[in-house]
């Protein structure tokens, strides 16, 4: 049986996956639509262990490369995958960008693009959202599959937009920040409360309410920012500053994932 890799570092190994994924799909042994082998049999082909392939699979997941269904199986998604499009976090690391500052852009732009979704959302993005919701709520018991689902339900919004300028943008700073969150969303987290309030968002939405879609997005990413610790260093310290020990429904709340 091929020796397992405990020891490389775990960036190497996601790449591990996604660079042969990648392969599969440009060589034509993957089409859209089609299920990836059985968990044990292609972590076995990679030589790396099943940890680290769901790793990797979590992140082309939450690229739209791949689309998981709880109890169900992995497929490559429908569409082309944008393997190539540049890193933010790459960019970040060359010249200085925060987390804080890639977050804060990102509820300036998605309360608007929920807002904008309200206003141009046909039939198949509100079925697609209802899909995510409903998934959303059957992986309670698996932090990780939850971020997948949570972070195709807010690709979906951007869609639902209508522009894809700024589907895009969202798209690259979600990608930027997925790391960290994949991190974080494996600590005690209320998944039920988060899953309730992308349900909300997707009523707003579906019942084209921009106004009530715009509030809900930048409350739930508010919150979002707060119990990832992405908030400006500044308001972080002015938060514990007036803390007080008796908690409140809206720290409950935060401590909701994106």
């Amino acid at each position: 049986m091929p020796r397992i890799k405990q020891d490389e570092p775990d960036t190497h190994r996601t790449m591990q996956v996604v660079n042969h994924i990648r392969s599969l799909i440009e060589n034509g042994t993957l089409q859209p639509g089609d299920k990836i082998p059985p968990e044990r049999e292609f972590a076995r082909t990679l030589k790396i262990s099943r940890a680290s392939l769901r790793t990797g699979i979590g992140y082309l997941a939450a690229m739209g490369v791949m689309k998981v269904r709880h109890g169900v199986g992995t497929f490559v998604a429908d569409g082309p995958p944008e393997f190539g499009k540049a890193s933010l976090g790459l960019m970040g690391a060359l010249h200085g960008f925060q987390t804080w500052q890639m977050f804060e852009a990102r509820i300036i732009l998605e309360s608007n693009i929920a807002a904008l979704a309200a206003e141009r959302g046909k039939e198949e993005h509100h079925a697609a959202l209802a899909e995510e919701v409903a998934e959303m709520f059957a992986a309670m018991d698996s932090p990780a599959d939850y971020l997948i689902h949570d972070l195709l339900f807010h690709r979906i919004v951007s869609q639902a937009s209508g522009n894809p300028i700024m589907a895009a943008v969202i798209e690259t700073l979600t990608s930027a920040l997925y790391d960290k969150r994949r991190k974080t969303v494996e600590r005690s987290i209320d998944m039920r409360e988060s899953a309730e309030m992308h349900r909300e968002i997707y009523r707003a939405i579906r019942t084209h309410k921009p106004l009530d879609a715009r509030r809900l997005m930048e409350q739930h990413l508010r919150m979002a920012q707060i119990s990832q610790g992405m908030e400006r260093p500044s308001d972080r310290k002015a938060t514990l500053g007036s803390a007080k020990p008796r908690s409140s429904r809206a720290e409950v709340r935060s401590s909701t994932t994106v």
